[in-house]
């Protein structure tokens, strides 16, 4: 096209070169306001904090993951017509073409009546079984899709693909942190990467700061936390800090990167206070019994440590805390496909007695009602098995339980059908378990929002209802 054509198009436009230097500053003002743009939200991200929409019934969140998908029909949900089809050819007239000769398949537990409400709990979990009435089991959740790493994602993160911010990410955006010293959001890990990979913890859209800070399961929670030891003139490190935070600062000014420095100030910060807070040594040895610590079964003392380490971390001020399961099965410790009652027994050793302990001991505190324990995996397990000792990936209907933060124990809400296949009404989904956690704190899923890519976004996306019935 030439200066004509732009006359004819445009009366009265006259061509001007465009240099080099006119696009570089076009381009600056351009990353300016990109720059502005996210000034505005993490701005926004910690104006946020401490900021509820209602009167909060829990203040943090202990979340105990088990991953790879616990067998509801073994567990928290009993089905006595799985007793008396046992072993007979499996039918479902929802999906009749996929039976195969696959037979329904009964509870090697036995279930029984648990505290003074009643709830039926298998002899898996005996320890848990005594907190019986401090629990809220539901009955009717459902998932999307039969895979571990789509399920855990939306476990956590409200969506089947990765990207989306972990729901301890939105929790810490939203309340922000209790302790300017700790994290707002941390993983108690064995060091194994969950399906759907470290996305499951990311802060995704949001502020870096939101994202999650792992924590190893022995010795020194996090690399490098021990500062090192001062020189003749103090500190190396603080003067190597105090340069960089020069640098940042600059940096910050012309990015809108605040997060980035936050996470190297909360880091430095971290160096004095977290030694302290997970010295167990510091507790009795009747605490540390209670939790399992003294067990010879090293998995098994490892996750009380865990446990141990949660209850100290949110009586510190830390928002959110997943504990994750010691290493098991290679897709999720709890995927017993095959040798299922070895597996879920060696699992259950493993968790049992130190989430009963958490409950107990947080309960002794007074810091149950202000707590809200989150137990829950990917899925269910299928009420049929292709052999006797083993059961497949089922999102189509299994059980989850909360305890403390204003929930009403010794619950049960809804129910799956006679066999344990299908969640009937009424039906929980992920984002009406996200939209409840939120309830809990004080936040309303619709309002907590965040702009990215020109549109809000929110956990439960454009779903999501508060299951009331559970609340006390």
């Amino acid at each position: 096209m030439n200066a004509t054509d732009d006359k004819t198009i445009c009366p009265g436009y006259t061509p001007s070169p465009f240099s080099r230097r006119d696009m570089l500053r076009s381009s600056a003002l351009g990353f300016g306001s990109l720059a502005l743009s996210s000034m505005l939200a993490d701005s926004f991200a910690n104006a946020s904090g401490s900021v509820t929409h209602h009167r909060a019934r829990a203040k943090n969140v202990i979340f105990c993951f088990m991953d790879g998908g616990v067998s509801h029909v073994d567990s928290f949900d009993p089905k006595l017509e799985l007793d008396r089809r046992d072993n007979q050819l499996f039918t479902d007239s929802r999906n009749p073409t996929a039976m195969g000769n696959r037979r329904w398949l009964k509870s090697p537990w036995t279930f029984r009546r648990r505290g003074q409400s009643g709830l039926p709990i298998s002899d898996l979990f005996p320890h848990i079984a005594s907190c019986a009435d401090d629990l809220a089991v539901i009955r009717s959740m459902k998932a999307d899709l039969p895979l571990h790493s789509t399920g855990v994602l939306f476990l956590h993160t409200g969506l089947n693909n990765a990207g989306r911010p972990s729901l301890g990410s939105w929790v810490n955006y939203g309340l922000g942190s209790e302790n300017r010293n700790l994290p707002g959001f941390v993983v108690l890990s064995f060091g194994v990467v969950p399906c759907g990979g470290m996305e499951n913890y990311s802060s995704g859209f949001l502020p870096a700061n939101h994202q999650a800070t792992l924590f190893h399961a022995e010795g020194a929670p996090i690399d490098n936390l021990r500062p090192p030891l001062p020189n003749g003139r103090g500190s190396a490190q603080t003067s190597m800090l105090d340069l960089l935070r020069g640098q940042d600062a600059d940096f910050a000014r012309s990015t809108g990167m605040e997060s980035t420095i936050r996470n190297y100030e909360l880091a430095y910060r971290m160096q004095s206070l977290v030694p302290d807070v997970l010295d167990l040594a510091r507790e009795s040895q009747a605490t540390q019994r209670l939790y399992g610590i003294d067990s010879s079964i090293a998995s098994k003392r490892l996750y009380g440590i865990q446990c141990l380490r949660a209850r100290r971390l949110v009586e510190s001020g830390v928002r959110f805390v997943e504990i994750t399961c010691p290493p098991g099965a290679s897709n999720g410790t709890w995927d017993q496909h095959g040798d299922l009652k070895r597996g879920h027994e060696k699992n259950a050793l493993d968790t049992d007695q130190a989430i009963a302990g958490l409950i107990k001991d947080l309960k002794s505190r007074g810091l149950l009602d202000e707590t809200l324990i989150l137990w829950a995996g990917e899925f269910g397990r299928t009420p049929h098995s292709a052999g006797r000792d083993g059961r497949d990936h089922h999102p189509e209907g299994f059980s989850i339980w909360m305890a403390g933060g204003g929930v009403k124990g010794g619950t049960v809400y809804g129910a799956t059908d006679d066999f344990g296949m299908h969640a009937v009404e009424p039906v929980v989904t992920m984002h009406d378990l996200h939209a409840t956690i939120l309830h809990l704190l004080g936040l309303d899923h619709e309002r907590l929002t965040y702009r990215f890519g020109g549109r809000d976004f929110r956990l439960t996306d454009v779903h999501g209802n508060v299951v009331h019935d559970i609340l006390a």
